[in-house]
């Protein structure tokens, strides 16, 4: 689901279909008001004005209705992060940045945010239940990122940009997974400031005599 909206974000892929973006705007209002278990297509349809039988055949199961009006907002996160990260100047400030407006941005969604606040097993459940794969989309987006950054010389080649990726990535799902008590996510300027005292140094390149975790140092060292 993330994957396909990360590459829908990336092509600026667009749904045409008036009925099906209709459903899905209902479906959106009613899970963020009344939240995903408690909710039917029945209540769908009638919040659409629509008939039960026109929701199902856009979409043939509840489940369906939930993964696209999830993705759709996701897509939406991508499509936002890569318009905020255009108003930094440096690559340190883009990364800034992008920590703080992620962050904004999913926990303030009506949905994703009050799903989180409501329901947290659901979106908890499908992150550790899936191998990894949400994560990994999701790095696989900001890696791309990276790579532009080192390819404009703003960034170092020797720097692994798949595994900064991954921990900057596993820094933020921790802080919306699992509430801190040092860190107030309400405080942008906090956050900005965590994020330039801790994200920003992994983007310098490894120090001499450093391996990539998971491989022995050469036996010359």
């Amino acid at each position: 689901m993330l994957e396909r909206a990360y590459i829908d974000a990336v092509e600026q892929a667009d749904d045409v279909d008036e009925s099906r973006a209709r459903v899905l705007d209902a479906a959106y209002e009613q899970f963020s008001l009344i939240g995903i278990r408690r909710s039917t297509m029945e209540d769908v349809a009638r919040r659409a004005g629509v008939s039960r039988i026109t929701v199902y055949r856009r979409f043939t199961t509840k489940d369906t209705l939930v993964e696209q009006v999830v993705r759709r907002e996701f897509r939406r996160y991508f499509d936002q992060f890569l318009i905020d990260i255009q108003q930094a100047e440096t690559v340190a400030d883009r990364v800034v940045l992008g920590f703080v407006s992620s962050l904004r941005a999913i926990r303030g969604n009506p949905l994703i945010g009050g799903l989180m606040a409501v329901e947290p097993d659901l979106l908890v459940t499908s992150i550790i239940s899936d191998g990894g794969q949400t994560l990994a989309t999701v790095r696989q987006f900001l890696a791309g990122q990276l790579r532009r950054e080192q390819q404009a010389g703003n960034v170092s080649r020797d720097v692994d940009s798949d595994l900064v990726a991954e921990m900057m990535v596993r820094v933020s799902a921790s802080f919306l997974a699992i509430p801190s008590h040092l860190v107030d996510l309400d405080d942008e300027a906090h956050l900005a400031t965590v994020a330039r005292q801790f994200l920003v140094p992994m983007l310098e390149p490894p120090k001499t005599g450093t391996t990539r975790p998971g491989t022995a140092p050469s036996p010359d060292r």
